[in-house]
């Protein structure tokens, strides 16, 4: 059986669990007294804490922008109003309020309740507030946004006090995966439409490009998560840590620049170190789905969750391969679709249920390690980012076949 005759399947099961995933976030999640969004939902939805995950805000300000922008049946008066509800509560209480920085944490109310020393409250604030400038044509989301990008760009490449992470002797700077995937991403998001925009940012893109190449070690055989600004693998277990999920996610981030590009090499390496190669190494042979962490070296993680399985890695494994497929039609790629949509929609999919939306964290087995469906760090961004993309590709690819 030919590999694309399960391409119908696929579209309407991604266009189904969409619908069923923005029905939980749209019923559940608002907050109609203060604004912003709950992401503390159980199983069927009902809130178990009111606090307020601010790159969740941001992020589910971007999906419904997005859906609105793309998705011609959520181009609704519903979504448009939510994405900006949820857009004037990131302004008036996400960013600190002596400066860019963005909290973490706040009260239901808005109250700030803890700071990160990262860059990734701040890029979810920028990516949200760039969308719902397409979605209202308000163009005070899109200054935001610049302003914000501007201070990440200074944080990472000329002041990083700002961050209030102290500089230890015995911490010297490194090259994290996320940060250098993070701009690449940060710049599409901000710039896809606007070429004059682009242009300012295309040295950083470069920047950011050659420190994600540079994860790529050990001959190309490992993507390495934190290296050393040089370049080169660190000592230790932190040297070692190989994370699938973000590699693979890297993967599409990359594919999508060599496309844009039209660069075969960087095609190459997208599909090959960033996909195959994790994905390989990240798949559970015993069990299924993939490992959340590995060492390098085969030796065990000091991450207590390594052997979890964890949602968002399987939604981006999802987005990787399909892509992958379509740019190249190099069905090995769509095998990999299939085994990595056959595991996910079996054990994180709450099909049974009247609910929507995936459970976010299984054993190693595969069984259901917390029945949330929303907590600190899953909102209404993964799954559905998956689904509306995929849905999109399959739609492209059923059209031309």
């Amino acid at each position: 059986m030919s590999a694309t005759s399960r391409l119908p399947e696929y579209l309407v099961k991604m266009q189904k669990e969409l619908d069923r995933a923005m029905e939980f976030w749209l019923k559940n999640s608002h907050d109609e007294e203060y604004g912003g969004f709950f992401t503390c939902l159980g199983k069927d939805g009902k809130r178990f804490d009111d606090l307020k995950y601010c790159w969740l805000q941001g992020r589910q300000v971007w999906m419904y922008s997005k859906l609105y922008n793309s998705i011609p049946r959520f181009h609704t008066e519903e979504v448009l109003q939510a994405a900006r509800a949820g857009g004037e509560f990131l302004m008036k209480h996400v960013k600190s309020s002596d400066g860019m920085k963005c909290n973490f944490l706040l009260t239901r109310d808005g109250k700030p309740v803890k700071i990160q020393r990262q860059i990734f409250s701040e890029s979810f604030y920028l990516v949200g507030l760039a969308e719902l400038a397409r979605a209202t044509k308000d163009d005070k989301y899109k200054k935001e946004a610049i302003a914000m990008m501007d201070q990440i760009v200074h944080w990472i490449r000329v002041d990083g006090s700002g961050l209030g992470r102290p500089a230890l002797s015995g911490a010297p700077p490194v090259n994290a995966l996320a940060v250098s995937m993070t701009c690449i991403y940060l710049i599409k998001e901000l710039t896809w439409d606007d070429p004059g925009l682009y242009e300012k940012y295309a040295e950083l893109e470069q920047w950011s490009l050659d420190q994600t190449l540079a994860h790529v070690q050990r001959q190309g055989s490992v993507v390495l998560e934190i290296v050393s600004t040089d370049g080169k693998e660190l000592p230790g277990s932190q040297g070692r840590i190989m994370n699938p999920g973000h590699a693979i996610e890297a993967g599409w981030f990359l594919l999508q620049l060599a496309v844009d590009r039209k660069d075969d090499k960087l095609k190459k390496i997208a599909l090959e170190n960033f996909m195959i190669n994790p994905y390989l190494l990240g798949w559970d042979k015993e069990h299924g789905g993939l490992f959340a962490f590995l060492d390098a070296d085969g030796l065990s993680p000091t991450q207590l969750e390594w052997n979890m399985k964890l949602w968002w890695a399987h939604n981006e494994a999802l987005i990787s391969f399909l892509m992958a497929y379509k740019e190249t039609k190099d069905e090995q790629y769509l095998k990999y679709f299939e085994q990595v949509f056959d595991y996910s929609f079996k054990h994180f999919a709450d099909l049974d249920s009247d609910h929507g939306e995936w459970f976010g964290y299984l054993t190693q087995a595969g069984t259901i390690n917390q029945d949330i469906k929303g907590g600190p760090f899953k909102g209404c961004f993964h799954v559905p980012r998956c689904f509306m993309m995929c849905e999109e590709m399959l739609r492209e690819l059923l059209d031309k076949k």
